[in-house]
């Protein structure tokens, strides 16, 4: 057992060596690369960051611009119906007025035509009448004439 514990020591001796060097390069590269590769990470989880919070806040930004936009696009819509329903109700009132216009101008025209008719139909009565009297005074003389011959 003792030739066994010696064995055991002169391989930790010469493990030692090993060991620290293990250790050295251990601290070494956390140092050296493994530090400067944790800050370069941060760095750029911090840059992603940013860069998300600015596109968050562009995003932002333009959900209100579209919302300010569709809000100006509804009213230049409403207006717009507003304007032309004016215009209609407008032209409405405008045919109306003509057309109730026509109607006055056509009932005095018939009006003026019924009396136009109305007159001439007296005229012709009296002229008629005349002429009825002149041809009954003439038949009544040709029959006085044919029994008097």
């Amino acid at each position: 057992m003792d030739q066994t514990l010696h064995a055991l020591g002169v391989l930790f001796l010469k493990a030692l060596p090993t060991f620290f060097l293990v250790l050295l390069l251990h601290f070494y590269l956390k140092r050296m690369f493994f530090a400067p590769l944790q800050r370069a990470l941060k760095a750029r989880e911090e840059a992603t960051a940013g860069a998300r919070k600015l596109a968050d806040q562009a995003l932002a930004t333009a959900e209100r611009r579209a919302a300010e936009y569709d809000a100006a696009l509804r009213a230049a819509r409403a207006e717009l119906i507003r304007e032309q329903e004016q215009k209609r109700n407008q032209w409405r009132a405008e045919s109306a007025t003509a057309a109730s216009e026509a109607r006055q101008s056509a009932h005095a025209a018939v009006k003026q035509a019924r009396l136009e008719i109305a007159a001439e139909a007296d005229t012709a009565r009296q002229t008629l009448a005349a002429e009825s009297q002149s041809l009954a005074d003439d038949i009544a003389r040709s029959i006085l004439e044919r029994r008097a011959n």
